[in-house]
């Protein structure tokens, strides 16, 4: 894949900016997105916000890429077209449990809940016993958030956001086997192309008036934009000079930075009980990630 920030001398402009800043930033620009996809409820509801968000991603991803359709793009999708069905479906999937889980409850609360998701699937695919204890930790911290600890927070939306984590375990296993088949960025490509056709009669459910609305429209551009061009740009970049444990330490704060987004932008409070479940996913997340850093120290030093 191309990458469009690239200058003609081969170099970037992000090359002055640390890495580990670029990913925070992707982190920030992520829940900004779903934060301000929010605001597209009242017009157009959750189901209308998902369908947009991931149409106009996949339009702004195709812009981005540089990819341009010919006879290896069309032999690539012909030979591993379950494959991306699969992982298209995942995309859509994902995104529209989690859109229904921030219409019910606050972002900070979904993003933890969500993130068992991957976290589960790291401690299953490691096979190593210390991953279950910090899965087990985060599950501490989801059970601090249902109604069997006394949490007053919709069961509806603690659903949809377990469903999301689900989507999210899925998206990680097959974001691997496709990374496997296809070349750069393009099975990330035609999988949002599948999730935004899937969406397609969900958006059609939409009145025209209140879907072709210009600031509907910008709004739903300014998500896109924010939840894909952005953080992917960024963590392009990024991960070029970082390790996968490093990158995977700096996402752990990713339900941290959800319950500062909802906190600021949405005025969402979800409390003491709220805060603690949020630490015990982040530090569930970080302690899977160093211990993964410190084995392949151990790999690379006997190897």
């Amino acid at each position: 894949m191309n990458n469009p920030i690239s200058n003609e001398s081969g170099g970037s402009r992000f090359d002055s900016v640390p890495p580990h800043a670029l990913v925070f930033l992707a982190i920030i620009a992520i829940q900004l997105g779903a934060g301000v996809s929010t605001r597209l409820f009242p017009a157009i509801g959750a189901d209308g916000a998902v369908a947009l968000r991931i149409i106009f991603s996949a339009l702004l991803l195709w812009l981005f890429s540089g990819t341009r359709p010919g006879v290896g793009l069309t032999r690539s999708i012909v030979r591993h077209w379950q494959l991306l069905l699969l992982f298209g479906l995942c995309i859509a999937a994902m995104n529209y449990c989690f859109f229904k889980a921030i219409e019910r409850i606050p972002l900070g609360v979904a993003v933890a809940i969500e993130f068992s998701g991957p976290l589960t699937v790291s401690a299953i695919t490691s096979k190593k016993f210390s991953h279950l204890g910090w899965v087990a930790l985060a599950a501490l911290g989801i059970v601090l958030l249902t109604p069997l600890s006394g949490a007053e927070i919709d069961p509806v939306g603690i659903v949809y956001a377990m469903l999301s984590g689900v989507g999210w375990g899925m998206f990680a296993l097959l974001s691997k086997r496709v990374s496997e088949r296809l070349q750069g960025n393009t099975g990330l490509l035609i999988g949002m192309t599948v999730a935004a056709v899937l969406m397609v009669p969900v958006i059609s459910t939409v009145p025209a008036d209140k879907l072709l609305d210009p600031m509907v429209l910008f709004i739903g551009l300014c998500v896109g934009l924010l939840s894909t061009a952005i953080p992917f740009t960024f963590e392009f970049e990024a991960l070029k000079r970082l390790s996968t444990a490093t990158y995977g330490i700096l996402v752990s704060t990713e339900p941290a930075v959800a319950a500062i987004v909802g906190a600021v932008l949405l005025s969402e409070r979800i409390g003491v009980r709220g805060l603690c479940a949020v630490a015990c996913v982040v530090i569930a997340a970080t302690g899977v990630s160093v211990a993964d850093m410190r084995h392949q120290r151990l790999v690379d030093k006997s190897g």
